[in-house]
This record gives C-alpha cells, structure tokens and sequence, in this order.
C-alpha cells in the first residue's frame, strides 16, 4: 500500500505518535507499519533497562503536521 500524502494521518490516528515496546521484532514491525502509513520519524530513538529487558521508544510525526518544532 502506498504511502498517504494527505493532511491528515489515516483511521483518526493522530498527527504526533510515541511508539514504545520491548526491543523486539514486533516493535520493529510497529514503527515499519507507521512509516508505510506514511509517517515519518521524529527525532532520536530511545533506550532504557527495566531490569529484564530493553525498553526502546520511536516519536513518529504526520508530514505537514504543525506539531513540528520551529
């Protein structure tokens, strides 16, 4: 499926996303599945340990979206 390249981000999702998760395939998978959306990173990865696993976060941002900072 092509990328959207409307104003809005598709299915009510928002225009700002943090996606969070274990450091895993399905996290991976996650963030793929937003930039197929057509969304695009925002800033820097994240890491933190839990005491068990990695933790990871990924800020994702709709193109055109006026959260962006100036």
């Amino acid at each position: 499926m092509p990328a959207d390249t409307s104003n809005t981000p598709p299915d009510g999702l928002p225009a700002y996303r943090l996606l969070t998760g274990p450091d895993d395939s399905v996290f991976c998978k996650r963030v793929s599945e937003a930039l197929a959306l057509g969304y695009r990173l925002y800033g820097s990865p994240a890491a933190t340990f839990n005491g068990e696993r990695v933790i990871v976060a990924q800020a994702v941002l709709w193109p055109g979206s006026d959260h962006a900072a100036g």
